[in-house]
């Protein structure tokens, strides 16, 4: 399906994520399910994306879990598709990239989006914190550790499939 990278031998959560996720067009329409949309017709409009590619994504997502089709027409059959848990867990992802292409990308004018923390009223700068101690997190303060014998991203995609 026009996929470029082959992940499958690595062992990474990383190479993983992007086999899940990493398709082109599959992030924005994890975007737009976070935004309210649900079915096909909705996708198609909003991105322009191609049928049989907006069909392939949806498939994928719904494979691993991180959409579910829910029925809303018998006759003819038909699908909305929302968030389950698991997609709902993305949310820090895209709003960690819409932060790093406003700031990168965008620059002083902005993308013209922003996000509002509801309990506080301030503007979100999304942030990487410890989950045990609360402090704000940079890639200077972590230390990585490998362990032997992880499985690789086919396998841990073949586990995740058949659960």
């Amino acid at each position: 399906m026009g996929r470029t990278a082959d992940y499958s031998k690595e062992s990474c959560a990383v190479a993983a994520t992007l086999e899940v996720i990493g398709d082109p067009w599959t992030l924005l329409v994890i975007r737009d399910a976070f935004n309210g949309v649900r079915r096909f017709e909705q996708w198609q409009e909003r991105l322009g994306v191609a049928r049989n590619v907006l069909a392939a994504r949806l498939k994928t997502l719904v494979r691993h879990g991180v959409l579910e089709p829910q029925a809303y027409s018998e006759r003819p059959p038909r699908h909305e598709y929302v968030l389950t848990r698991k997609g709902k867990e993305l949310s820090a992802v895209l709003l960690t990239m819409h932060g790093w292409g406003t700031k990168h990308l965008y620059g002083e004018e902005g993308s013209g989006v922003t996000f509002t923390h509801k309990a506080c009223g301030h503007e979100l700068d999304a942030r990487v914190a410890c989950a045990c101690c609360g402090e704000i997190v940079q890639p200077r303060d972590l230390e990585m550790h490998v362990r032997e014998g992880r499985l690789t991203v086919a396998e841990v995609l073949a586990k995740d499939e058949a659960a």
